[in-house]
């Protein structure tokens, strides 16, 4: 089932550069602020490498993909990334604070190479539709620098043995905390006894892909052409001091792995948020209308339209333990939708189980049919908006910015997991697991 394989991960070396300077959030969730940001902190952060700037005279043979290879083969001669000397699994611990509360949280996994599974194998599970967009700007990254620089979030189920295996009591190799405030540490285990031990504990697992759908297709595709431009089968390969491993199964082709944070999904660590909605731009929107449309499809409740963030998400959790449960709110009034009866002819070729869903509901029913939005436009985000601040949702739709704010239960890990593992997906942003995994703790180089 899971392959899991140690590497020889290239880091930042820290007598060279500060470790926090040079670290970034995932490339899709940098903004063009924090991009500015990251060029600013230091000449050698990651966001050269996987979110660089465009400039106007950028070509087929001159662009940011050409800059993201020079920059990182400079910074390889320069000594910038050491390599680690054995092959290695990477602790990775984050401790931060949940959202929206005063509590402190840990989530623990670790780093390790996967191998690229089809999804017909039966092994990594995704639980997210992907878009072409994002993954062709990935591909053509990995093309030109042959390098992971960002791990892809995968779950598994177990009791807690593997975590309670790699637990360390030393200080760690590397710490850093980011702008969230939240702290990163990692540690290097080398030992090969412990790491055959816990590939051993891995090889039975399912993996379902927690952030890094689009990555990890993109490792599929990359994996694919390598694997067309091998043919016809050349004879056997001779390895350097890179970052493969021989194991006793098998010699591992480098593109056939692809780095990625294993994390128990049954955690106490493990927090997903909600991702709320804004719709904007109907011009001929109208709050009694939309009332009187969705109580043919929901029981509908007036809410104070003065409510505030920790309210309105209060109603939600208490509502939510007894079904769907979702918070609309306008410019000067608030409903909470509960109870749902529209027919199943709403929802074509989704199961049971994702019409039970509270973000199936929204996306199909309020959406679609209430406010006539089309899955295309509500793809391309023409006239919707995602946020994770309950408090911003509401002081952008009151501001007149939005016409609506829909505002939403967070998924359960339960209900992402039987998704996945009977092979459905979920719409959009409908699951966001805090925090984010740092991009630049480790380095997979493929030569």
């Amino acid at each position: 089932m899971a392959h899991i394989v140690p590497f020889r991960a290239l880091r930042y070396d820290p007598q060279r550069v500060d470790p926090a300077t040079v670290v970034t959030q995932p490339y899709d969730k940098i903004t063009p602020q924090s991009q500015d940001r990251y060029y600013a902190a230091s000449p050698y952060n990651l966001v050269r490498l996987i979110l660089g700037k465009h400039e106007v005279t950028d070509n087929d043979q001159q662009n940011v993909y050409a800059r993201a290879a020079t920059f990182f083969s400079d910074w390889r001669r320069q000594g910038i990334f050491l390599q680690d000397p054995q092959p290695s699994l990477y602790v990775y611990s984050q401790r931060f604070t949940v959202p929206g509360t005063s509590s402190m949280a840990e989530r623990r996994g670790f780093i390790a190479l996967g191998r690229v599974e089809d999804y017909s194998a039966g092994v990594v599970f995704r639980h997210e539709q992907t878009l072409a967009k994002p993954k062709a700007d990935r591909l053509q990254l990995l093309r030109s620098t042959r390098s992971h620089f960002g791990q892809i979030f995968m779950l598994y189920n177990d009791t807690g043995e593997v975590d309670s295996l790699l637990s360390q009591s030393a200080p760690p190799t590397t710490e850093v905390t980011d702008e969230y405030d939240v702290l990163h540490r990692v540690w290097r285990v080398s030992d090969p006894g412990l790491i055959e031990l816990i590939r051993g504990k891995m090889r039975d697992k399912k993996l379902i892909i927690a952030d890094g759908h689009h990555r990890y297709e993109t490792a599929l595709n990359y994996r694919n052409e390598r694997r067309l431009a091998a043919q016809p089968v050349a004879a056997p390969r001779q390895v350097s001091g890179g970052t493969l491993l021989r194991t006793l199964e098998t010699e591992e082709a480098p593109y056939e792995l692809v780095m990625m944070t294993f994390v128990n999904m049954n955690s106490p660590g493990l927090v997903i948020l909600p991702t709320h909605r804004l719709v904007r731009g109907l011009t001929s929107f109208s709050p009694e209308a939309f009332r009187s449309a969705a109580r043919s499809y929901f029981n509908v409740e007036d809410v104070d339209p003065t409510i505030d963030a920790a309210r309105a998400t209060a109603i939600l959790r208490e509502a939510g333990h007894v079904g769907t449960a979702i918070l609309a709110a306008a410019a000067s009034q608030a409903w909470l939708l509960h109870s749902p009866k529209a027919p199943s002819s709403m929802f074509p070729g989704l199961s049971l189980r994702q019409q039970s869903l509270d973000v199936v509901q929204l996306h199909k029913v309020l959406l679609e049919n209430v406010l006539g939005l089309s899955e295309e436009s509500i793809r391309d985000q023409q006239n919707l908006t995602y946020v994770r601040d309950v408090a911003e949702a509401l002081s952008t739709v009151r501001s007149g910015n939005a016409n609506l704010a829909f505002l939403m239960n967070p998924c359960r890990i339960t209900q992402v997991s039987d998704i996945a593992f009977a092979g459905e997906v979920l719409p959009q942003k409908s699951t966001d697991f805090y925090p984010k995994l740092l991009s630049g703790l480790a380095i997979y180089a493929l030569d």
